[in-house]
Order: structure tokens, then C-alpha cells, then sequence
């Protein structure tokens, strides 16, 4: 296959691409867990012991700078310009939404991160209020709740996360490109040959998940969504997913191999500005303004690499709107029984087919909750 030509700078704006990944945390797990069986137990424990022996040291390094707070100071109009933008998203304020039928007792829907920052895994108190009386509890996917299961889920298909056609990843990459990873992929100790088999995507999540995420994991620590799944579970409420790994995973291996590529190479070079999207991320979740992610982080970004808005839309539309329409759909009836607390992908919330519209266009009163 011939080699492509190296992605050229042209963008005044952080890729899109790059931030995808960055923001496909509840599929970070998924590719942990296929690292692992390619490395093997022991590997796996040594690494674990090495990551927990890390964690004090890794958690201040893995602040990053509030890019909101860097472009206020440097480019304060073009902060004004992404606020708007994200203004004019619909219902792109709130995390906590309160949703209502006449008959039905009242549901909730929360926008969880995916992550294990502790700054995250605690709810708000009304958030707390509502999951305590919920009588049942519905996140993205339960079969993530137990890792012997997602490995068998992700054996069972191997045509999603690795290629089985006789290509590897170093037949999508130029000489320049394969440099680049293989460096990468050394610098955390895991040789180029051992994971060229898998889809980039996977190496992609591993990559872009902080050393403080993958320190914490390693000690044990739960995130978000995990967090609220076995507090329902260990309170006897009935717990729901919406997903299938399977479908998770069909959703990434539907992308075109193009994107996949250029998101690993991209979001590699960017590893020293991914704390400060992470950091960003987080202090824009927490406040609860969840539209402003994306022009945030895209306003202040580099001008390093050049920008693919029709690779970011398939990823949009793919990873997103899609699965928007069958997260709403599965949630109605389980909405129509009442008293439910559904717990997803805070992205998932925001714009003209984020779940808050579905959900109202389904006849639920869905108001956001302070």
C-alpha cells in the first residue's frame, strides 16, 4: 500500500480529530483492556505495581492549564466568540436535568465524565438526592462492569479493534508517522510489533488517558459511571445499560480508517497539550457548561495541525448523534415506568439532537435542574 503524505500545518485551531479522542473516555477502558491482553498478566501486574508506586507523583503533573483562563488573558474576543457559540447550542447549559410526564413519576438524567478524577466522582448533592431515591439506575453499558466480560466481548469480535486481513498499522503510516508512534509506544514501554495488529483507535484511547487516569485505575479507583453502577447495585436498585460493547465498539471500527490514523498521529503529537484539554474539560464540567467544551479548547488550540472538519463531522454524527437517537429511544420506556436516574456521557446531553431534545421531542418535560 503506498504511503500517504504527512498531514501538513495549516490550522490556526486545535484538530478536531485529536479532541476526539481526547473525548471518547468511555471507550478508554475498552482499549486498556485490549492492551492487556496483548501484554499479558505479568506484564500487566508489573506495570500496575509501577503505575500505583506512581500515583502521588503523577497527580500534580497531570494538572493541566484551564485554556478558558489562558485565552481570557491572551485572546479575550475570541473567548467571547466561543461563549457564543456556544450559547447558541440548545440546552447546552446543565449536567442535571429533571424530566417529567403527567402519571409518571418524576426521572433524572445526569452527564457523567469519564474519568476518576475526584474532582468528578462526586455528584452534586441534588444529583446524590435523586440517585439515592431512584429505584432504577441506567447507565451506558453494564457490561463494562465486569473486565472478564468486556475481554470476552472484545474477543468475540476481533474484526472491530484489531485488523485480521493480514495489515497492520504500520502499512496506514509513512515513514515520518511510524517514527512517531513507535516512539511514543516505546516511551510507555510497549514495542510497535506488539500492538501493530490493533486498530488505532485503540492505541489512540491508551495514548490520549492521562498518567494520573491509568495511576489511579492501577490503585483500583472507579470512574464516574463505574462509581454510580455499583453504588445501584450494591443498594439492590435494578441496573440497565443502554449500549452493548459491541455496539460501543462498531461505533469506532464504522469511522474511516483515514480518521483513525490521523487521530493517533495527531493526538500524539499534542501529548504535551492533552493535560491542559483534559484540565479544560473538567473545570467546564464541573460549572456545568458542557456546549463550551468543543469551542473552547478549538478557539485556544495550536496552530500546529491542520484542521479535518469532514473527518470531525463522520466522527460527530457517528459517535454521537447516532447513538443519541438509540440512547432516547431505549430510555423512553424505561422513562415511562418513572423513577429512573440515567447516567451517560455528558456530551451526549447538549444540542438539536442531544438527548435533553430527544427526550422532549418524545413528550417528556425535561428542565435542567441547579
Amino acid at each position: 500500500m503506498p504511503h500517504r503524505p504527512l498531514v501538513k500545518a495549516a490550522s490556526a485551531r486545535l484538530p478536531r480529530m485529536a479532541f476526539a479522542i481526547a473525548a471518547s473516555l468511555p471507550l478508554l477502558l475498552l482499549a486498556m483492556l485490549a492492551v492487556g491482553l496483548l501484554l499479558g498478566t505479568a506484564r500487566a501486574n508489573a506495570e500496575t505495581q509501577t503505575a500505583a508506586a506512581a500515583l502521588d507523583q503523577t497527580e500534580a503533573s497531570c494538572r493541566g492549564e484551564n485554556l478558558v483562563v489562558q485565552l481570557g488573558n491572551s485572546n479575550p474576543e475570541a473567548l467571547a466568540r466561543a461563549r457564543a457559540e456556544a450559547a447558541a447550542i440548545p440546552n447546552g447549559s446543565g449536567k442535571f436535568w429533571k424530566i417529567e410526564k403527567p402519571g409518571v413519576a418524576t426521572s433524572f438524567l445526569f452527564g457523567t465524565m469519564h474519568v476518576t478524577d475526584p474532582r468528578v466522582t462526586e455528584m452534586p448533592e441534588a444529583a446524590q438526592a435523586a440517585f439515592e431515591q431512584a429505584e432504577t439506575v441506567v447507565i451506558e453499558t453494564i457490561e463494562i462492569l465486569d473486565p472478564a466480560k468486556a475481554q470476552a466481548a472484545l474477543m468475540s469480535r476481533p474484526e472491530l479493534t484489531m485488523f485480521t486481513d493480514g495489515t497492520t498499522l504500520t502499512s496506514f503510516l509513512n515513514e515520518e508517522e511510524t517514527q512517531i508512534v513507535s516512539a511514543e509506544l516505546s516511551r510507555r514501554g510497549i514495542p510497535i510489533a506488539l500492538v501493530s495488529r490493533m486498530k488505532p483507535w485503540m492505541i489512540a484511547g491508551l495514548v490520549a488517558l492521562p498518567a494520573c487516569e491509568m495511576a489511579r485505575k492501577a490503585e483500583g479507583v472507579e470512574f464516574l459511571d463505574i462509581k454510580i453502577a455499583n453504588s445501584a447495585h450494591d443498594q439492590g436498585k435494578r441496573l440497565l445499560g443502554l449500549e452493548s460493547i459491541g455496539e460501543q465498539m462498531a461505533a469506532m471500527a464504522d469511522l474511516p480508517m483515514e480518521f483513525h490514523i490521523r487521530g493517533l498521529v495527531e493526538t500524539i503529537k499534542l501529548a504535551d497539550l492533552m493535560p491542559d484539554i483534559m484540565e479544560t474539560m473538567t473545570d467546564l464540567y464541573i460549572e456545568g457548561e458542557i456546549a463550551q467544551i468543543m469551542p473552547v479548547i478549538l478557539a485556544a488550540g495550536p496552530q500546529e495541525l491542520e484542521e479535518d472538519a469532514n473527518g470531525y463531522a463522520a466522527f460527530e454524527e457517528r459517535i454521537v448523534v447516532m447513538r443519541n437517537h438509540v440512547m432516547a429511544e431505549r430510555a423512553a420506556p424505561i422513562l415511562a415506568e418513572g423513577n429512573a436516574f440515567i447516567a451517560v456521557g455528558a456530551l451526549h446531553l447538549p444540542g438539536e439532537e442531544g438527548l435533553v431534545t430527544l427526550l422532549q421531542q418524545d413528550g417528556f418535560t425535561v428542565t435542567a435542574v441547579k
